[in-house]
């Protein structure tokens, strides 16, 4: 099983800076990028994001990404765990960042990822949390550019970034405790949602996030 292309950007080798070759190691199942020159082997895996689904005054907290991928759309406030973290820590670091918010984590919403013909390349497995809010203003920070507090039955399901954005929420709505909102997404040109109610915005700052 060959590469794909995207993953054969990593040319050279992190240890002794030698072209990485496309090679199937001795035992291996499929092809890796191997050193001929001092045998290390660049194994690639899925990047980890992180986020929360917060409830604000009974209505979903979201967030309007203000770079690709999916710039000007929706989504839950989620970015890359660092090295020295936890999925937890950086879920709510990552909802600090681009929310204004404190939360509090309320359980395991789900664990995403979907195969590279879906994917848009970033290759992420994407976690996410139920969350409460317990502390801040939703004012949009990091990579947002706003914060929508969205009823959850009127979900813009159309103006979602992700399928993970998709799936998070409408398993947040499954576990219940908020009033109104399918379970499911609408089928596409299925009707049309209220706007949602749109919070403050405030200037952006820092890395950009997942």
């Amino acid at each position: 099983m060959g590469l794909p292309r995207d993953l054969r950007l990593s040319r050279f080798c992190p240890h002794c800076a030698s072209p990485l070759a496309e090679r199937r190691p001795p035992g291996d199942g499929r092809d890796r990028l191997v050193c001929p020159a001092c045998g290390f082997i660049l194994y690639l895996g899925l990047k980890a994001a992180a986020g929360t689904v917060p409830v604000l005054d009974g209505r979903l907290v979201l967030i309007r990404r203000g770079v690709p991928p999916g710039e000007g759309l929706l989504s839950f406030p989620c970015g890359y765990a660092e090295i020295d973290e936890t999925l937890e820590e950086c879920a709510l670091r990552e909802t600090r960042e681009e929310c204004g918010l404190e939360v509090r984590l309320e359980g395991l919403l789900g664990a995403y990822s979907y195969p590279p013909s879906v994917d848009d390349g970033s290759r992420v497995a994407v976690i996410a949390y139920a969350a409460a809010v317990v502390g801040g203003e939703p004012v949009a920070g990091d990579d947002a550019t706003e914060v929508v507090l969205a009823d959850p039955a009127a979900v813009p399901w159309g103006d979602l970034a992700f399928l993970s954005a998709r799936d998070a929420i409408r398993d947040r709505l499954a576990r219940g405790g908020l009033t109104g909102g399918p379970a499911t997404p609408p089928a596409p040109g299925r009707g049309s949602a209220p706007p949602p109610r749109r919070a403050a915005r405030r200037p952006r700052g820092g890395p950009p996030s997942a």
